[in-house]
């Protein structure tokens, strides 16, 4: 069973003039898996999953699960905004090997909680993997309430955790407090993962994982070893990098940090655009100052 804690990279997707540039995908597989994280999420917001094509969706899946070979547990993004696609997708990535699967809150249609409980109920009828329900207001219109979320896992005991990213303390709070002692809430907001921990989220699926993955498991584990004077050291020494790999769309910056780090290229995929120039140098003085270049 995925257990749903500490620190998963949502990892980036690398492009080299335009295709899917897998010999740098292995490579940033590699270099997650010797620093330590718990997971991998490929396929995500950060892995520009809308962009990608039926075939390079598969194959992206395929070259981290074989990667991460049981080191990091496996948990690629599965959701679109049109239930019998996101069920057909769900079928297809349950058999390439993966421990579990996020899948997000409709975008762009704006369903209501009802629509997104019959959405996430087909999609958990078509699979017996762990599920994670992915909850980003920002990105996809509407916010997925603590309600709901709690209805979805007394009704489906393998929906067994949330990223919630609405930025919302209380939202957390209300689903932490009416779950039952095995469904994980983790942060999908770096800045507020330790925060979100104090009120006992699990850890994070995380962006700024991608270029400081040993340190953001380590604010997770001294969390949940008790010791959270040690993790808020770790997280102020990480906010300013934090703040700086959001000064653009997510993940145009994170994409020019991990190609500074020389694992890939900093190029996104149309109709994100690289991080602007004016933006690239305090971006640099911000990895020097964490500790991650010379």
């Amino acid at each position: 069973m995925l257990k749903l804690k500490g620190t998963f990279t949502a990892i980036v997707t690398p492009f080299k003039n335009g295709k899917v540039d897998f010999e740098a995908l292995a490579k940033i597989v590699r270099f997650q898996v010797e620093n330590g994280v718990d997971g991998l999420v490929p396929c995500g917001s950060t892995g520009e999953a809308a962009t990608l094509s039926a075939e390079e969706y598969l194959e992206v899946i395929k070259t981290v699960a074989a990667g991460a070979k049981g080191k990091a547990a496996v948990v690629p993004g599965v959701g679109t905004n049109s239930t019998d696609k996101s069920v057909e997708m769900v079928k297809k990535v349950s058999g390439l090997g993966v421990d579990g699967l996020l899948a997000i809150v409709p975008y762009y249609n704006k369903p209501t909680q009802e629509g997104m409980t019959a959405h996430f109920s087909e999609l958990a009828k078509a699979t017996r993997l762990p599920i994670v329900l992915y909850n980003i207001p920002g990105r996809t219109g509407v916010n997925m309430l603590p309600a709901t979320v709690l209805r979805l896992r007394k009704k489906f005991q393998h929906i067994v955790g949330i990223k919630e990213a609405s930025g919302n303390l209380d939202q957390a709070s209300e689903i932490i407090n009416g779950a039952d002692g095995d469904f994980s809430v983790m942060s999908g907001d770096d800045s507020l993962t330790l925060p979100m921990m104090a009120v006992g989220a699990r850890g994070v699926i995380s962006v700024v994982a991608n270029v400081a993955p040993a340190r953001t498991a380590r604010l997770c584990e001294l969390f949940l070893k008790g010791d959270a004077a040690g993790a808020a050291a770790v997280h102020h020494e990480l906010f300013p990098l934090i703040k700086g790999l959001f000064v653009e769309t997510n993940p145009i910056p994170v994409k020019y940090a991990v190609s500074l780090l020389g694992l890939c290229r900093p190029e996104p995929r149309l109709p994100l655009t690289p991080l602007s120039t004016a933006l690239r140098a305090p971006l640099k003085a911000a990895m020097i100052k964490a500790g991650l270049l010379d």
